[in-house]
């Protein structure tokens, strides 16, 4: 199947291109249009299969790199993240009520069924994350957020985008950093 060795070679991309940019128990945030890796409109033609396939590589590789992942669920649940309590409880992170349905997040709905304990929380300031078919990450991406560009820069139909994040450079001309 294309889309399993396109996602197995986005892998491969998200290893190389976050190594050293993100820290062990850091979050890593997937936003993914399921629907646009299909070549539909977002939120109208969700492909579920799509969705345990990309979260289950993604589950391997966050794990790998000891990573958190955290999965965005759509607009119409406010963009809340799917993530496993473990971490929730870590990062103080406030529980919310809702089951991802599947035209409200496929990869959101995988990851609800993959994950070992999952809970939804409203937000999460991760210090990293890909986005797949324009789901828009920034909200969860901790302050100041750097883009990261893929060399295979497609997923299905779908756009893939990354961005990653720094401390802020505070103090002006007279700090150092």
């Amino acid at each position: 199947m294309e889309i399993e060795l396109e996602i197995d070679r986005l892998m491969g991309e998200i290893e190389d291109l976050f190594q050293g940019k993100v820290d062990s128990q850091d979050i890593f945030v997937l936003g993914c249009s399921t629907s646009e890796m299909a070549g539909g409109k977002i939120g109208k033609a969700s492909r579920p299969e799509y969705g345990k396939l990309l979260v289950n590589a993604l589950i391997k590789t966050t794990s790998k790199m000891g990573l958190f992942l955290a999965v965005q669920g759509c607009e119409h649940i406010n963009r809340s993240l799917v993530i496993e309590r473990q971490a929730a409880k870590k990062y103080g992170l406030e529980i919310v009520s809702v089951v991802p349905a599947l035209h409200a997040g496929g990869a959101a709905v995988a990851a609800y069924q993959l994950f070992k304990d999952p809970v939804m929380v409203e937000h999460v300031q991760a210090s990293a994350g890909i986005d797949i078919g324009d789901t828009h990450i920034g909200m969860h991406i901790k302050y100041v957020q750097i883009p990261v560009r893929f060399k295979h820069n497609q997923l299905g139909f779908a756009r893939v985008n990354g961005l990653s994040s720094r401390p802020k450079l505070i103090g002006g001309e007279r700090a150092n950093y």
